[in-house]
């Protein structure tokens, strides 16, 4: 039920943007950019839930929550760059969107770093000692 509301907000914003566009170029972006930062915050509340399980899952197989918190960290940098670089070509602006797109892939490798370390450790510490 939640989908088809959102579906049906996003019909109904469109409809009025292809309406307003033609008079008030930038009322329409306006009401592009705050439809989608509603839906943004409207599927935020559910990822918490999501959150929630994932937390009670790594607790139960041991898993330090480190690992799980620097995870959830590089997949909110992911949909928030996707996000901003979405609103920003919407505005007709694709090079800056790019870059939205690059630093937010940047930020993910920074935040990756203790991940790929403690893998590649793990490696290290299966290969035989000294051939």
């Amino acid at each position: 039920m939640d989908m088809i509301q959102i579906v049906g907000l996003g019909l109904i914003a469109t409809v009025l943007i292809l309406v307003v566009r033609e008079q008030k170029p930038m009322f329409a972006f306006l009401l592009a950019a705050f439809t989608g930062l509603f839906i943004f915050l409207y599927v935020i509340g559910k990822i918490e839930a999501v959150i929630a399980v994932l937390e009670d899952l790594a607790n139960k197989s041991g898993i330090p929550s480190i690992y799980l918190k620097t995870v959830l960290k590089i997949i909110g940098i992911a949909y928030i760059a996707e996000f901003g670089a979405q609103i920003v070509r919407d505005a007709g602006q694709e090079s800056i969107a790019s870059k939205i797109e690059f630093a937010g892939k940047i930020f993910i490798l920074v935040m990756a770093i203790p991940i790929i370390s403690v893998i590649v450790e793990t490696v290290i510490g299966l290969l035989p000692a000294g051939s």
